[in-house]
């Protein structure tokens, strides 16, 4: 029998159907996000590490953030109430109140919630996002998000190195 998972990696498929891959491909990254966020302190979390101010909890706030409005609102369901503004850089930054755990809940929620709509609808469905003029496909926004995704948990491999050396792109077996 031909094995249909990469070592090391659990869960990504050699061989599945098209949805099966992307929504793979989409936690793998997911999951290196929150990886990088093991074992540091929330000061290291939250510290700027670039001057346009971006941190590690500031990446994260942005990824629940998008993951909401791309495959929630997008595709007609309901955002939580959100305390910022996701159409400025408030999504990027961590405010005073913005703990560790309510930014890590927050994106443990957006992501239950995309994965509802990744699981019921078909890729071909059509979605409006309130901030474009033109529909999108769940399959589009998939293939987005993956995109978006992966170059912030490329951002966050910088940010994690500089602040403590650690590097990799998944959590080692």
């Amino acid at each position: 029998m031909e094995e249909t998972t990469a070592p090391g990696i659990t869960g990504m498929p050699y061989a599945g159907a098209e949805k099966e891959t992307l929504h793979a491909s989409l936690d793998r990254h997911r999951d290196a996000v929150l990886w990088k966020l093991e074992g540091l302190d929330d000061e290291q979390l939250r510290r700027p590490m670039t001057p346009s101010g971006t941190s590690l909890l500031g990446l994260v706030k942005h990824l629940a953030s998008v993951e909401y409005a791309w495959f929630v609102e997008t595709f007609g369901g309901k955002v939580e109430p959100l305390w910022f503004d996701p159409y400025t850089d408030e999504d990027l930054r961590p405010d005073k109140d913005d703990t560790t755990p309510r930014i890590v809940d927050f994106y443990t929620r957006a992501r239950t919630a995309a994965d509802r709509k990744i699981t019921e609808l078909p890729l071909d469905i059509m979605g409006h996002p309130a901030w474009r003029r033109h529909d999108v496909s769940l399959r589009w926004v998939l293939v987005h998000m993956i995109e978006e995704t992966a170059r912030h948990a490329g951002h966050m491999d910088i940010l994690r190195e500089l602040i403590d050396g650690v590097t990799g792109d998944h959590r080692p077996e």
